[in-house]
């Protein structure tokens, strides 16, 4: 085929490939409905006492749509996550191409297994009838789940192969290889097969690139294949996990951190938070730590966080006197540090998966995360003067006091923020989802009008961006949940508790011990991933030696604010690296400081855990 006819089918192939852009439509319209009805329910609860049918229910489907269409999204913006490294920057351009056709190739065959298997679940649940609200069928919602397997199946054959190879051998791949899938698990569902080649099979797949949430899938499909249970097990554990009561509010709160980072917020707050601490070398450095803390848990992710704050709060470092190596260490640990802080999305997961109050979780990590950004900022070093380096002035009295003020009435729909989410939940007023609804929409309303920074088009920016980044984090929990499951039925928490136990009696032990796993399961692991496979399996675990969940919760969670730092998960290297424009090696050796002092926090968090469950038992918010 000549290079001008190879150049026309590649036109032809992403004329094509537009067409599914309807994913991020379907994606960003579920998540206006997930705000909007909430909204909805609470203006008409005083009026009617009751509102649209079902609601709640509603909302929860919605969020399969949403989880569904935005992974759709992520896998054409490139979101699904992926180990990273393995073994695709090994060898030449040759070898990393064919482990770019094994990684996608099988990929997509799992995910016409999973497509295949959900189905099955889909079939059995068009027997029972049932009905969301308005005479809607729950099956047609749940018909999303063997389409988007498929179509995702689809994708990831279709970009196996090179970019200029002829489109019908690219569109044969793309439908051979999910379809190889489907036919294998129609002719072996129920059939006992054995583990230990898909498990080799599974790793391989993972060190070529697949994304972490097929080989997730994979395994928790192996292992239900290797007992001949139902495949259909999956697909029913990742429907469960995406219409989770508290669920809906994920992607609500991470579209209201998107609002943020993507307007002026970030400036304002950086103004303000240096007016109050001042702007010399201690005030600066204060200022950045815990600013780099509030926005990680406003906006949900510490990566947004460096890329929101890094390019604002490195100059300030700089100007301040303080050295630049350092000034990096700083803003890419302390974004880590966030997470502990409300409306943190892993503390809005943890409390889901573990059945704790929301508003009680959010109360639970005040008082660490204090800790946490007081032991970053003295065992890490970063108070310590540098001789030599003169600090900037800092504002005369009478000056600083009229900068304060200023910054903050400038500031004051974002510091309002927080109240919003917060309070309206611990008053009981809205319900976790309500609260985030709340949330979401007061970002949007006070950035599109009161700092008028939000227009049409980048609030669609948002939604495409909110919805590929849930839609990844969603195919990854629904994957690990059934996973978690299968080590449930298993008996596995039973019999680590028992090992455990044995082998390590004392209680303080085992706290050291759990911090040290998981500071590894951090750096090796995605943390969302993470929650869902570890929480079930420790969490009884820490329950026999007589720890809290609140107080656990918080443990695990600062743990894994350690793994952020580390690679090859530790995502916060990669974007601090690419926002600094400095190797990733220069940013490890930055934040080596830091892991010390965040080890030294989180310990000092386990064996205090008046630290965790003080503020909520004072407040009468501990379950009882």
């Amino acid at each position: 085929m000549s290079a001008a006819g190879a150049h026309s089918g590649w036109r032809s192939w992403r004329d094509w490939q537009a067409i599914g852009r309807f994913d991020e439509v379907l994606a960003g319209l579920a998540l206006l409905l997930m705000m909007a009805i909430p909204l909805i329910e609470i203006a008409l609860r005083p009026l009617h006492g009751s509102g649209i049918a079902n609601a709640p229910v509603l909302v929860q489907h919605l969020g399969l749509v949403l989880a569904m269409a935005g992974a759709l999204a992520a896998e054409r913006g490139g979101h699904l996550t992926t180990l990273g490294g393995g073994l695709g920057g090994l060898g030449g351009a040759r070898w990393q191409a064919a482990l770019k056709v094994v990684a996608q190739t099988g990929s997509a065959a799992l995910c016409g297994v999973l497509g295949w298997a959900s189905w099955q679940f889909v079939a059995s649940e068009l027997d029972a009838g049932l009905t969301l609200a308005y005479g809607l069928p729950v099956a047609w919602v749940q018909m999303t789940m063997p389409v988007g397997f498929a179509l995702i199946g689809l994708k990831l054959a279709a970009r196996a192969l090179p970019v200029l190879t002829p489109l019908p051998a690219r569109l044969a791949v793309a439908v051979l290889a999910p379809l190889a899938g489907a036919a294998l698990a129609a002719s072996f569902d129920g059939a006992s097969l054995p583990l230990l080649p898909a498990v080799l099979a599974l790793v391989a797949l993972l060190l070529a690139g697949a994304p972490v949430f097929s080989v997730l899938g994979g395994l928790a499909l192996a292992l239900f294949w290797n007992e001949g249970a139902p495949l259909a097990s999956v697909p029913l554990s990742h429907y469960q996990i995406t219409v989770n009561p508290s669920l809906p509010a994920l992607p609500l709160f991470t579209l209201a951190g998107l609002v943020f980072a993507r307007t002026g917020a970030s400036q304002r707050l950086g103004t303000l938070f240096v007016a109050l601490f001042g702007s010399g070398v201690t005030g600066t450095v204060l200022a950045a730590a815990v600013l780099c803390s509030f926005f990680t848990a406003l906006t949900g992710g510490s990566g947004v966080t460096i890329l929101a704050l890094g390019g604002l709060l490195l100059p300030l470092l700089r100007q301040a006197g303080y050295p630049e190596d350092r000034g990096i260490g700083l803003v890419t640990s302390a974004s880590a540090l966030g997470v502990l802080l409300a409306p943190s999305v892993p503390l809005i997961l943890y409390a889901v998966i573990a059945r704790v109050p929301i508003n009680t979780m959010f109360l639970a990590g005040v008082v660490p995360a204090v800790v946490m950004v007081g032991f970053l900022l003295v065992f890490g070093g970063f108070l310590r003067r540098t001789p030599g380096l003169a600090p900037t002035p800092a504002h005369a009295p009478g000056e600083r006091g009229r900068a304060i003020r200023t910054a903050l009435w400038a500031a004051r729909w974002e510091l309002l923020a927080p109240v919003v989410a917060i309070g309206s939940l611990v008053s009981g007023i809205a319900t976790p989802t309500e609260s985030a609804a709340l949330t979401a929409a007061y970002a949007v309303l006070t950035q599109a009008w009161a700092h008028r920074e939000l227009d049409t088009r980048r609030l669609a920016g948002c939604l495409s961006d909110g919805t590929q980044v849930i839609g990844g984090v969603m195919l990854i929990l629904g994957m690990a949940l059934g996973l978690t499951n299968y080590l449930v039925d298993a008996g596995i928490p039973d019999a680590a508790i028992e090992w455990v136990q044995a082998t390590i009696p004392e209680k303080w032990m085992f706290l050291l011990a759990l911090n040290v796993f998981l500071f590894a399961a951090g750096a090796l692991m995605e943390i969302y991933a993470a929650l869902v496979v570890l929480v079930p399996l420790l969490l009884p675990v820490a329950l026999s030696y007589g720890i809290d969940p609140v107080h656990f919760g918080i443990i695990f969670l600062a743990s894994m604010e350690l793994g952020f730092l580390c690679p090859p998960a530790g995502m916060n290297i990669y974007f601090a690296s690419a926002m600094f424009g400095k190797p990733i090696g220069t940013v490890a050796r930055s934040v080596l400081p830091s892991l010390l002092a965040i080890f030294l926090g989180t310990l000092a968090i386990s064996w205090l855990p008046g630290l965790a469950t003080a503020l909520p038992s004072w407040l009468q918010l501990m379950p009882r």
